[in-house]
């Protein structure tokens, strides 16, 4: 897999790069750096040619004139982290969350590409991953086999032409992750054949198994699964590794789980963690404000953990596991030269940055390369909502809502508002909650409960479907959170007494922005604390957004098929044609 990076002409100049004849571009001089196979911090010279790392030893080349020397005198390095299970479209895009990672050490990302699969064409996509090899990051892929909501065309849309062309791309190394696996358990030969090519091709399953007993463990390992990044404690990551898992350890903006499973896995014995890993599972951007990868090493150093054995979890592990380690996870001859410079082997957090041997971050300083992408010519651009919305469309027929429990967790309940009321006052905790399409071919209306008690109206095109989301107390604002949605072409909008208070414009298929990373963080930040004002009382309310369709969550969910209660596969509510 991935054997033919360098062409024979590349590989021979390299062989000419340790005879001598030619000059490596980059000497790291007596570079104390962390053998990932010893586990133990060495001493050598190493030498960089382009962007692979063409010698690690004692010898320096007889002539160093021209070449650029670092003297890495109190300096530690390291292999550049790795991000396992990266969702790359949450608010931010591919480029951007790569380039804001790359500042803290993570250089190399795993990506989903359920966004891709389903904007654009199989072609399409593969042209644009194509494109984004370019970048300084190092970028793979997976390959989704459901949409982790209910749409009605979903088996013309996952369909095998689709699913094998992405399964054979040489970008894509992970099927998965398997958000409806109870479809595979309970008999779709479909999914498992993909299972079975996947598995054929040797790249790994991601599962998704929230909750899952032993037994169910069992069973999706028959079945063909690799992996598993849904534990949220130290016996839960434990079972998975005793039925055959490789467990990713997740540490993100809704599940800040690895302090507490690292310090049971020590309680309870666990002495090798050569089968564990970190992921930050597409936390959205304020969670990356302060760092990335870095951040999960210095919770695991903290807990306990050998130092070596920290950052292996974030390199080599993961490389290994997914069989790229003849390109990444480790300082050797032959790897991708991405490398972190570290002050101390306690801080995580990189001083400078090799990333594909060019510097993105020197001394401190950020000298980031990444040149922007036209996604316009890739098929990704702002939505077009050639319809209107009117103050019949908020029309409730049924007093049914979804009563929000956490950031994504909802169950059922009854309503007892007047449905023929115009806006619902302030001392209820309820709102309108509708879903259209984005087509504007119809619509779903139900009530929401625990979002928050003073939003006029906030209209988002950013949904875990592509359709369009408006919530809030007052029909006029909602229509106005609209609008002004539209005349962006995609974003998230906030309006209260006709007043526009806060806007983030998403002009990439309505869910990415096109901003660096932290002029995105502020935005969000800002959002935050304006629903948080307004009674928001959980902490990521873009993850709500994204989740109020999906299936793979309890127990209620709008979605294009309806209002669904998972639990039951029951559709408590058909979606209302529109005229348009």
């Amino acid at each position: 897999m991935h054997n033919r990076r360098w062409s024979n002409e590349q590989l021979r100049t390299q062989v000419e790069v340790v005879n001598g004849t030619i000059k490596p571009h980059i000497i790291l001089k007596k570079a104390t750096y962390l053998n990932t196979y010893l586990h133990q911090w060495l001493k050598a010279h190493i030498w960089i040619y382009e962007d692979r790392i063409v010698y690690v030893g004692e010898n320096l080349p007889d002539d160093l004139t021209g070449i650029e020397i670092i003297d890495c005198k109190n300096q530690y390095v390291v292999p550049g982290y790795i991000e396992p299970h990266c969702h790359p479209y949450q608010l931010y895009n591919p480029v951007t969350f790569a380039e804001h990672g790359g500042q803290f050490g993570t250089t190399t990302f795993i990506n989903d590409n359920l966004t891709l699969f389903l904007e654009l064409s199989t072609p399409q996509a593969f042209k644009l991953i194509d494109e984004l090899k370019d970048i300084p990051s190092s970028l793979y892929w997976w390959c989704r086999f459901d949409s982790q909501t209910d749409l009605p065309n979903n088996d013309n849309i996952f369909n095998s032409d689709d699913v094998l062309a992405w399964l054979n791309n040489e970008n894509v190394i992970q099927g998965g992750e398997l958000t409806a696996w109870p479809k595979l358990l309970n008999g779709d030969n479909t999914m498992l054949s993909w299972v079975q090519e996947t598995k054929s091709l040797h790249k790994k399953v991601e599962g998704h198994f929230p909750g899952a007993s032993e037994r169910t463990l069992a069973k999706m390992m028959l079945l063909g699964t690799d992996c598993d990044h849904e534990a949220m404690t130290g016996k839960e990551a434990l079972t998975r590794l005793t039925q055959g898992y490789t467990v990713s350890l997740r540490q993100s903006s809704i599940r800040p789980d690895l302090e507490e499973i690292l310090k049971e896995l020590i309680e309870l014995n666990v002495e090798r963690f050569d089968r564990f890993f970190f992921t930050t599972d597409g936390s959205h951007p304020y969670f990356f404000e302060q760092g990335m990868t870095d951040e999960l090493i210095r919770i695991a150093i903290k807990s306990g953990i050998p130092i070596p054995e920290a950052y292996n979890m974030a390199s080599y592990n993961i490389a290994k596991y997914y069989d790229i380690e003849h390109l990444h996870g480790s300082i050797a001859t032959g790897r991708i030269a991405n490398i972190n410079f570290l002050t101390s082997k306690e801080n995580p957090t990189p001083w400078s940055v090799l990333s594909k041997g060019e510097w993105i971050k020197k001394e401190g300083e950020d000298l980031r390369k990444f040149q922007p992408i036209d996604w316009e010519r890739h098929g990704i651009s702002k939505i077009k909502l050639n319809w209107q919305l009117e103050e019949k469309d908020i029309t409730l027929i049924e007093p049914i809502g979804i009563q929000l429990m956490n950031n994504v967790i909802t169950k059922t309940y009854e309503s007892r508002l007047d449905l023929n009321s115009s806006q619902i006052h302030s001392d209820s905790d309820e709102c309108y909650l509708m879903m259209i399409a984005k087509d504007g071919s119809w619509r779903v209306n139900t009530l929401v409960k625990g979002f928050a008690n003073q939003i006029g109206g906030f209209a988002s095109s950013y949904s875990g479907t592509g359709d369009i989301l408006i919530i809030g107390k007052n029909k006029s604002d909602m229509i106005q959170a609209f609008q002004r949605v539209k005349e962006l072409g995609g974003g998230i909008v906030l309006v209260e007494n006709d007043t526009i208070i806060h806007e983030m414009e998403l002009p990439l298929s309505g869910i990415m922005s096109k901003k660096d990373m932290h002029s995105l963080i502020q935005e969000e930040v800002h959002l935050k604390n304006l629903l948080k004002e307004r009674g928001f009382s959980y902490n990521d309310p873009s993850f709500t957004l994204l989740f109020f369709s999906a299936t793979h969550l309890p127990f209620i969910r709008i979605t294009p098929s309806g209002l669904i209660d998972v639990k039951a596969n029951k559709v408590l509510l058909s979606p209302t044609a529109r005229n348009i």
